[in-house]
């Protein structure tokens, strides 16, 4: 077991432990007054901050992207973007060194996305946001090591009471119970020479393939969701150097036709498939 996989493990155990002090102490009525309380917790935070912030070294973090097909087609927008900055999401842990998120902009039709909140609505269903329910494909020619559906689709998080919510509380459950709750339902591909594409965030029983299969660049594997550490549905992508989240470390990557969109940036997938 390598040593992120053992510190991510300890991480858990002491968040729970944490949460079980102070849900116990509410419960069953015993003091939990004390610094002591905090100690699971204070020890969890500092190591997840160490995960977080030890990246790929130095020749790795270099190394040339790996040119991949996109994992859409149409219009779409890119937010938490390597192009932009790197840790794009702000930390090094899950594999998220490289990773970029992607939302649908569609020109017309029957959805626009809508924007984020300050108050009010709190929450807006899925199928507000044309992302949801969108087709994703396989960026190369690959082998399906890990696929899991079964989560649910939760409401948005797009306002500021929804947002905070999601980072001070839901976030943390969900640590608690693993990668899984992290990311949601995912896929992740097997590309050859060490290099793995993950798609986190997908819809509930979606998934057009299993652990094994066999898939072509350009085949459909699953659709666009809301599970997971979600605050609406989009794309969540990365590439990684190992098929586990909590022990692989990021790969950059270029998408063939686009490049890497930086935050804010629209474009168009799709194309380049039509015109080969």
């Amino acid at each position: 077991m390598s040593v992120r996989k053992t510190a991510m493990i300890l991480f858990r155990v002491l968040l729970l432990a944490f949460f079980a002090i102070v849900i116990g102490g509410s419960v069953f009525g015993f003091s939990i007054n004390g610094w002591w309380v905090f100690m699971p917790l204070a020890v969890a935070l500092a190591i997840g901050s160490v995960v977080g912030r030890s990246g790929p070294r130095r020749e790795a973090a270099h190394r040339t992207p790996v040119e991949v097909d996109p994992p859409v087609r149409g219009r779409w927008s890119a937010l938490n973007s390597p192009a932009t900055k790197v840790p794009s999401h702000g930390t090094h842990g899950y594999g998220q060194t490289y990773a970029i998120d992607i939302v649908a902009e569609p020109e017309d039709g029957p959805r626009s996305r809508p924007g984020f909140a300050v108050l009010w609505p709190v929450v807006r269903r899925v199928r507000a946001f044309p992302a949801f329910d969108e087709p994703l494909y396989a960026v190369a020619d690959a082998t399906v090591v890990r696929a899991s559906d079964w989560r649910r689709d939760h409401l948005s998080r797009n306002s500021w009471p929804a947002f905070a919510y999601l980072m001070v509380i839901e976030a943390a459950v969900r640590e608690t119970g693993g990668a899984g709750g992290i990311v949601g339902n995912h896929v992740v591909l097997d590309l050859g020479d060490g290099v793995y594409a993950m798609y986190a965030h997908l819809r509930r029983g979606s998934l057009a393939v299993r652990a094994g299969d066999r898939v072509r660049a350009g085949q459909e594997i699953a659709r666009c969701g809301n599970s997971g550490n979600s605050t609406e549905p989009h794309v969540h992508f990365q590439l990684m150097d190992g098929p586990d989240v909590d022990s692989a470390l990021g790969v950059p990557f270029r998408w063939r036709g686009i490049g890497v969109p930086a935050n804010g940036e629209t474009f168009t997938a799709g194309q380049e498939r039509a015109e080969l």
